[in-house]
């Protein structure tokens, strides 16, 4: 497989797990498009072309001298100049894969967070309320990237002439796919169901070996989890505080996320859903490894990095 290969298979798997279905994703791409024509020569310009035929802008290829054959991959859940010192010295390295956003998938962050919009949707939540929500949050995201040295990472990529990627929403649509799925199959009734569960997927297991394993932050094991929403395993990054209160009124009894903020905790808390935290970088290596195991069918070699917990699921 070649660099661009390997992008567009991720960004197509990533479509296929996502909550806005294959049907929903094509009309945001055609929506960009319509937009763009629309546009006056010079704001044409100015306009990021990748935005037509990728939905997901958090993740991008860098520094592609030749789009050649690839063997080797360094993979990690994050990519610094360390880490790209660390291909140099390897040797042999083709491509670098990080997960979180660098570059220009960075400074684009935010604009995969309308997203989480439709996945609130998908569990009840009312469209018009989750765009209101989250509206201010994704402008806060992108003011907070704003100031971030985004080129520092890819600087370094190219002045050691390494190709580099990122893949963020595409995997992370793959992880929330498998659990949703997951969960949906074994129906738990109570949270200690849903750890038990979470705690028999490799990533998680091992996760648990060096004390980042599957926790409650709201809520007990006792609770039951009435219906349970996977909100926050995809989207860019977490989403309103203020979400939580309507996802009670949806229904909503449990979340399960990678990762919460001491006050969406205490929002979480206020509405009475139970908060189980699956794993920030085991859940990231899930949906990471999901996709390399399609690289490694096709004879690539992994080489995992930076928190990856490489575990393959072809069996």
């Amino acid at each position: 497989m070649t660099i661009n290969e390997i992008f567009n298979l991720a960004i197509q798997m990533g479509i296929k797990a996502d909550f806005r279905s294959e049907d929903g994703v094509k009309k945001f791409l055609d929506r960009k498009r319509k937009k763009y024509e629309r546009l006056p020569a010079d704001k044409k310009e100015e306009f990021d072309k990748e935005a037509l035929k990728n939905p997901y802008l958090d993740s991008r290829i860098y520094n592609i001298a030749k789009d050649k054959e690839i063997k080797k991959v360094l993979v990690g859940i994050d990519i610094g100049p360390a880490e790209i010192l660390m291909a140099k010295e390897i040797g042999g390295i083709d491509l670098i894969i990080g997960h979180h956003p660098i570059g220009k998938g960075l400074a684009h962050l935010a604009d995969v967070m309308d997203l989480q919009c439709d996945v609130l949707n998908y569990y009840g939540v009312p469209i018009n309320i989750a765009e209101g929500l989250m509206a201010p949050r994704i402008e806060e995201v992108a003011r907070g990237v704003n100031g971030v040295n985004h080129q520092r990472t890819v600087d370094a990529a190219r002045l050691l002439k390494q190709n580099l990627m990122n893949l963020h929403t595409p995997c992370d649509n793959l992880a929330a796919s498998f659990l949703k799925d997951l969960i949906e199959k074994e129906k738990p009734e109570r949270i200690e169901d849903i750890i038990a569960i979470l705690k028999e997927i490799p990533e998680y297991k091992k996760a648990m070996e060096i004390g980042a394993g599957p926790k409650i932050f709201v809520g007990s094991e006792n609770n039951r989890c009435g219906k349970i929403a996977l909100t926050e395993i995809t989207g860019g990054t977490e989403g309103s505080p203020k979400l939580y209160e309507k996802m009670a009124q949806a229904g909503v009894g449990t979340v399960v996320g990678m990762h919460i903020s001491e006050e969406h905790k205490k929002e979480a808390e206020a509405a009475n859903i139970n908060v189980v935290i699956a794993g920030h970088m085991s859940s990231d290596s899930l949906g990471m490894n999901l996709f390399l195991d399609k690289l490694e069918k096709k004879g690539i070699e992994i080489v995992p990095c930076s928190g990856l917990i490489r575990i393959s699921h072809q069996n």
